[in-house]
């Protein structure tokens, strides 16, 4: 199997995250696989793209469209003229049909299992994250035959966050997110006996879909390429959970339930069928035959505290033998008569669906065992399966982390105690910077007050170096410095869960339900939220690096500190290892809103080093009020990991970049894209103070200068912001114009049609503070009040898109909508055939990204 899909040399050195997300020619088409060595690869760009129809495992022949129908014409006599002439056939025809043929799809399953085993831990973890959104049942054993060794996938999983509304007994629900490893639910397993006339996956799908129309979480027999024979799947186990909206007419279940399905008979895979039965809370058994052998295997499960159920079809089964075991087991497993239904083609299904939800339902309101992916690992473990979490780098990074995290009580308090660089210190040497800066472009000739600026700016500087980093700091030092590569990515993403665990407390949600708080999320903020505390995040401790360097610099370019004597000069070679891991690095920062120059310009130098020949660079920028699903976008676009979701991403902007493939570079006239997510940094309100529309203008324009292509995500047509106008005024005087384009989501209508007619709608009426803040805007514009009005926007040419809303459905249960995913890949087939064609503006390499950084 790995050798036909093209694998079989990803054994040894395993595929990696950076090798699917490099930018190719493949990136810009919208193709079909042709044979089975496409199917990895065009498995993992959909699910990139979050494309529903990521599982579709068909072929399509590699044939000119014009010779098609003249060659099919030729097979067809060529058949004909053979099955005449064959009167005396000797050999075994029958044999013909096992022969492989091109187009043959490969079972769904034997891919999804192929590429994990391909793939290292960190590839995995985003192949099962991806998955989660699109809704697909995710991986949680992965059988390994060949090798005799199944892993209990922990650390694929542990990315996985799940959101629900949760409704204690009495007293006001409330939207809750957690780890899907870290929660605790019960969990139901389906499993197979020998062979079933009932499709597991089908019941499965059909009690977790709350309409008519079943979701396809589980891949089921009637679904394309669904009766393919599995190959290497059979002992796959699959978890799905069932979360609920808040909504009475949508939420089968009134609790968060987990479904595990063991794919394969349990005969021949006893070992997860044991698993099974130590973790769920109620166990059903799909079959038409009580063997012996099962009757046996099944006895020796007397005393377990699992509820067992069978699902029998009486016409395939040998009845009188079925009734002799069953009424041999009842006993042993502690089962009545009411454990055992029947199902046949005349049963009525959507009943069928109820007593089988009611039967969960009863369970779980019963005391019964609960427990989390966590858990399910202990019991894993004690039965000898491999836990991925359990190699030594991954153990080691846990260790370093919680040594950190267990000194954290209080975000607030750590931050003043621990990151004492941060806060009011670097705020003040801030904005002197700002001042100093501003005179200097003024071009007042050198006085007093300019030399008072520098002096105090050095004093701020030597303040802050005069401190030592604090024991956290160098433990976060010492994790990132790691002998090995591996080591450092453990040692991030832990960091990362282990600082979300210990954010502080957001206040109380009002009872609505999730889909009131799903459309308010999605749409403009309310400036109230930005008040929330900001979580304590890797960016933290990366700030503190910064200032470190900062201050170092600051004090050798004035002469205070001789160069020999840095101690922190190494520090921008360690950030950018973190970069090119795929860590979002801040570019603004998101507490002061201000750029550390000398850290981010260290950065960049350090990132010419490492790139040598290949530093030509494009700059890709979003921005735009924040809810409008810009991170997903980016996100989606390039498979980045931008922090998505109402509140929980730092403020600033972050940079995060794309490597092209070698072969494609000279092609796309770039070696890597630098892309800019602008986070929470262009407000939605504009009942804003003049200074904040001025800062939010700047800080536009910023992003925009440095930028090749700019993408500014609206949430409705009228709802572009004043200060976003103003920064294209601004550019449009310099010269330098990025290429861009205008994204209005949907962000409510699921059901949204394609492109709609470029409207040329007015903006609304600004508050007074905002009005008189744009008046010099509106001056320099003559009067502009519409993206029409600006003269370089030509509304015949592509700059306008419309994408649909991201969700097929109510979350938590909705998946992504295909029409987003197929809106999202055209938007980058745009962007980069914009790149390609030269008009964005010039490519820089990054000696000339750090004049402009400067500059700007």
């Amino acid at each position: 199997m790995l050798s036909l899909l093209g694998l079989e040399t990803y054994q040894a050195q395993k595929l990696s995250l950076p090798d699917s997300l490099q930018i190719s020619s493949e990136s810009m088409k919208n193709w079909a696989p042709q044979a089975p060595k496409d199917l990895p690869w065009n498995f993992l760009r959909k699910l990139q793209a979050l494309n529903a129809e990521a599982r579709n495992t068909t072929m399509v022949l590699d044939v000119p469209p014009d010779a098609r129908p003249a060659e099919k014409e030729s097979q067809m006599e060529e058949e004909i003229i053979y099955w005449d002439a064959a009167d005396d056939i000797s050999a075994d025809i029958y044999s013909f049909s096992e022969l492989p043929t091109p187009d043959t799809p490969v079972n769904p399953l034997d891919l999804l299992c192929a590429l994990l085993l391909s793939s290292d831990s960190f590839l995995q973890q985003e192949i099962v994250q991806k998955m989660s959104l699109c809704q697909f049942a995710l991986p949680l054993v992965l059988p390994d035959s060949e090798n005799h060794y199944h892993t209990f996938l922990l650390w694929a999983l542990r990315g996985v966050v799940r959101t629900w509304w949760a409704q204690p007994p009495r007293g006001v629900g409330s939207l809750r997110e957690d780890s899907a490893v870290l929660s605790r639910a019960p969990a139901f397993a389906f499993v197979r006996m020998e062979v079933s006339s009932n499709s597991k996956s089908q019941l499965l799908n059909a009690v977790l879909s709350a309409g008519h129309r079943p979701r396809d979480c589980f891949w089921h027999r009637d679904l394309n390429v669904g009766t393919n024979p599995r190959e290497i799947a059979d002992g796959l186990v699959e978890v799905s959970w069932f979360l609920p909206s808040g909504r009475e007419d949508l939420d089968v279940f009134p609790e968060p339930m987990a479904f595990l399905n063991l794919r394969g008979d349990i005969g021949s895979h006893w070992l997860q069928f044991k698993l099974l039965t130590e973790v769920s809370s109620a166990v059903f058994i799909l079959t038409d035959n009580i063997s012996k052998k099962e009757y046996k295997l099944l006895s020796s499960m007397k005393g377990s505290a699992t509820k067992y159920y069978f699902i029998l079809s009486p016409y395939r089964g040998k009845r009188n033998t079925n009734l002799r075991f069953l009424n041999r087991l009842i006993p042993v497993l502690k089962m009545d008569h009411s454990h055992v239904l029947v199902k046949v083609s005349s049963t009525d299904s959507v009943g069928f669906v109820r007593r089988v939800r009611s039967i969960v339902a009863h369970v779980a309101r019963s005391p019964c065992r609960r427990l989390s992916v966590e858990e399910m690992a202990h019991a894993a473990r004690r039965l000898g399966l491999r836990v991925d979490e359990d190699c030594e780098e991954c153990q080691r990074a846990k260790d370093r982390m919680e040594r950190i995290t267990r000194k954290i009580k209080d975000s607030d308090a750590y931050r003043r105690d621990e990151l004492r660089l941060q806060g009011e210190p670097w705020r003040k040497a801030a904005q002197v910077e700002k001042e100093l800066c501003q005179a200097q472009w003024a071009g007042d000739p050198p006085d007093k007050g300019r030399a008072e600026l520098r002096h105090r700016l050095l004093e701020l500087r030597a303040q802050q170096n005069g401190h030592e980093p604090t024991w956290g700091v160098q433990e976060f030092v010492a994790g990132i410095s790691g002998p090995s590569l591996g080591e450092k990515q453990y040692f991030l993403r832990w960091m990362e869960w282990g600082l979300a665990r210990v954010a502080p407390p957001r206040p109380r949600q009002p009872p609505e339900t999730i889909v009131t708080l799903r459309a308010k999320h999605c749409g403009v903020v309310d400036l109230s939220e930005l008040l929330w505390p900001e979580p304590l995040g890797v960016e933290d401790f990366l700030r503190e690096m910064g200032q470190f360097y900062e201050a170092e610099s600051c004090l050798v370019e004035a002469g205070r500190l001789p160069a020999g004597q840095r101690r922190f000069a190494h520090f921008p070679g360690l950030a950018l290892e973190l970069l090119l891991l795929g860590l979002p690095l801040e570019l603004i920062d998101g507490s002061t809103l201000s750029t550390p120059l000398r850290w981010v310009t260290g950065l960049l130098k350090e990132l010419h080093i490492r790139l040598e020949r290949r530093s030509r660079l494009v700059v890709l920028s979003v921005l735009g009020v924040p809810g409008t699903g810009k991170s997903t976008l980016l996100n989606t676009m390039f498979g980045l990991r931008f922090a998505t979701g109402q509140g929980c991403g730092p403020r600033g902007a972050f940079m995060q970049l794309v490597t092209v493939a070698e072969s494609f570079s000279p092609d796309l006239g770039c070696d890597h894209i630098l892309v800019i997510d602008s986070g929470g940094l262009i407000g939605g309100a504009l009942a804003t103070a003049g200074e904040r529309f001025e800062l939010e203008a700047s800080l536009a324009t910023l992003l925009m200068g440095l930028s090749n292509v700019t993408v500014v995500s609206l949430a409705e047509t009228r709802d572009v912001p004043p200060a976003i106008l103003h920064a294209f005024l601004r550019l449009e005087k310099t010269g330098h114009m990025p290429n861009y384009q205008f994204v209005y989501q949907n962000l409510h209508d699921v059901c949204a049609p394609g492109p709609k007619p470029r409207d040329r709608r007015q903006l609304p009426d600004l508050p007074g503070d905002a009005s008189r803040a744009a008046v010099q805007m509106e001056k320099q514009g003559g009067g502009i009040r519409t993206l029409a009005d600006l003269a370089f926007c030509d509304p015949e040419k592509q700059h306008i898109w419309h994408i649909p809303g991201l969700w097929h459905g109510v979350p938590p249960m909705a998946a992504v909508s295909l029409g987003y995913s197929e809106a999202i890949f055209e938007l980058k087939r745009c962007l980069l055939e914009n790149i390609r064609n030269g008009l964005s503006n010039q490519n820089k390499n990054i000696q000339q990204l750090i004049e402009l950084v400067r500059r700007l």
